[in-house]
């Protein structure tokens, strides 16, 4: 509270930027997924008396029709009032027609549903309408995320310490890690100190002290030094041939594992690729390793200019990409968009799932979740890096809300079809009590959830 008083200007402006875009985010996400719900009362013919983005008191409303329109204080989500949630509600035959507890089963499971249902769908028409302007949209799978060796550069800091290709990295200075970025981030902000690493080697474990050193690669001037331990890299994996280019006409398949390059042994991409780039209009003989079998080829690497430093140059290119582009889907057509925006939102959606899951039984460290103050951090950072960033993150924010949503805890969306399945097993609804307890016990564990991120942003953010 007091430390307010100490902020300077900038420091102030910028949280109130970031506010804003916290605001903004979860405003669409919340509206989408309320929009869900409302949409599908209308069409079942539940009658919804309020539409309210935000809890709390009222700021502002305005009565259309037989809808009130709110715009409540506390900006953390929304919520779809709807008549007869209550039995008791509708006393006649007309109000029974309008009603939520006198629909049908499944007219109810689509109403709930419609809410998480919407997150995915706002998610599908972000994914598939930036396909369709040809951009790659990176899509992430588990193993890219996860802080597994798969390459490693001769003599740096890892080859050094004893480090070897196929290692789980599982913590940093007894500090538990389940993601790529935890390690980089620890190696970023060591400056160059040793850190104990924790190591999973098949069934192994042990503990490797390592020293990062200043990355060898150019660093931009006037910043602090970029320090690496030489497993940031990927291997000279060939994951797509680009048709027709000199990589596909030298015979270089998809599967190939680059070995060496006019007689240097080649260890990760970037070393191949720096290769390439430095040998425009020059033939190349490359070693690949295909099916357990070494195949020698020739390749001539075209010639691309390129800005460097603010200079055009000339620089050599072959067609390829490998485990660094795995993640990226592209559409060759508009049309073709609309089938990879469904690969995109399924994609995310198995990462979120299995992510939850692996957090559930422990294998990701539960400091991951994170509450409104990572949401508006996150909102910050991507509004400052261009609207197309705050577009990605409304789409992959709302596959998780849609997520979390489904889960089977009372009182959320989940919960509540939890609620209608054992309806239509038991041929009768729960009684009143049942429901009761169930929803008093999961307010309890979503307030405890919510305590928990929250404390997990202050350690992130404000003691870290």
């Amino acid at each position: 509270m007091f430390m307010a008083i100490t902020w300077s200007p900038d420091t102030v402006w910028l949280l109130m930027q970031k506010a804003w875009w916290f605001l903004i985010v979860l405003g669409v996400l919340v509206a989408f997924h309320e929009l869900g719900h409302f949409l599908a009362a209308r069409w079942v013919g539940v009658k919804v008396l309020k539409f309210s983005l935000g809890f709390g008191p009222k700021l502002f409303g305005r009565k259309m029709g037989e809808t009130e329109y709110l715009l409540s204080a506390i900006p953390l989500g929304g919520y779809v009032k709807l008549f007869g949630e209550d039995e008791t509600e509708a006393t006649t035959q007309e109000d029974r027609a309008r009603s939520f507890a006198h629909q049908s089963l499944w007219g109810k499971v689509l109403i709930v549903a419609a809410g998480p249902g919407f997150n995915f769908i706002l998610a599908y028409l972000i994914f598939a309408g930036w396909l369709a302007t040809g951009a790659p949209l990176p899509i992430p799978s588990f193993q890219d995320l996860t802080p597994d060796v798969e390459a490693m550069v001769p003599g740096s800091p890892a080859d050094t310490a004893g480090m070897q290709i196929g290692d789980h990295i599982s913590g940093v200075n007894g500090h538990d890690i389940s993601t790529r970025a935890e390690l980089f981030d620890a190696v970023a902000k060591s400056k160059g100190q040793p850190l104990t690493l924790e190591i999973k080697r098949g069934e192994q474990s042990k503990a490797l002290t390592v020293t990062p050193a200043i990355s060898p690669r150019p660093q931009p001037a006037a910043q602090e030094p970029l320090y690496y331990l030489g497993i940031e890299d990927a291997p000279p994996l060939v994951t797509s041939v680009v048709q027709s280019s000199p990589a596909a006409k030298a015979g270089i398949q998809v599967g190939d594992h680059v070995v060496k390059i006019e007689s240097q042994t080649i260890h990760t991409w970037f070393q191949m690729t720096s290769l390439v780039r430095e040998s425009p209009n020059r033939e190349l003989h490359i070693e690949v390793l295909r099916d357990g079998q070494r195949v020698s080829l020739t390749v001539t690497p075209s010639a691309e200019k390129e800005m460097v430093n603010g200079q055009s140059v000339e620089v050599g290119k072959i067609g390829l990409a490998g485990p660094g582009s795995r993640s990226l889907i592209r559409s060759s057509t508009p049309l073709l968009s609309l089938y990879d925006g469904l690969r995109a939102t399924w994609g995310l959606t198995e990462l979120t799932v299995i992510g939850l899951y692996k957090m559930i039984v422990g294998d990701i460290s539960s400091k991951n979740i994170g509450g409104p103050l990572t949401i508006a951090n996150i909102s910050g950072e991507a509004a400052a890096q261009g609207a197309s960033n705050v577009i990605y993150l409304i789409a992959m924010l709302s596959i998780n809300l849609g997520v979390l949503n489904l889960l089977p805890i009372p009182i959320l969306d989940g919960g509540h079809l939890l609620f209608f399945l054992i309806e239509g097993i038991l041929r009768k609804p729960l009684g009143e009590r049942q429901r009761e307890l169930a929803q008093q016990a999961g307010l309890v564990l979503l307030v405890g959830i919510m305590i928990f991120a929250f404390w997990n942003d202050i350690e992130r953010i404000f003691l870290k």
